[in-house]
């Protein structure tokens, strides 16, 4: 498995602890607009993951998607390794147990 397929692997681990959300894992074919690793949605709150081998950035191409995600309100985490697994996990906790948003 690739660096990047253990970090992947680790938040497929924990997202499934979840059970009641969207989850949206892209397969890049080429055609069309690109967007992150993951998109999901849980209790109402949409948010995007990036992941990376421990140590590497996201591409001047992934910046943009997640600048666009963040300016229309969206959560974005970039995992490499434990540090953003932890970060998003008490994103998920805090998503879990809040009243979700009101859309009347």
């Amino acid at each position: 498995m690739t660096p990047e397929g253990k970090v992947k692997a680790a938040v497929n681990r924990l997202l499934d602890k979840y059970k009641k959300h969207y989850r949206y894992m892209p397969v890049p074919g080429g055609f069309g607009a690109t967007t992150l690793d993951y998109l999901l949605c849980i209790n109402g709150y949409f948010l995007a993951i990036e992941t990376k081998a421990p140590g590497k950035k996201p591409t001047d191409r992934q910046k943009t998607v997640i600048a666009q995600i963040e300016r229309a309100g969206g959560a974005v985490f970039i995992i490499d390794g434990a540090e953003g697994l932890q970060s998003l996990h008490r994103f998920l906790e805090l998503a879990t147990h809040a009243p979700g948003p009101d859309f009347s």
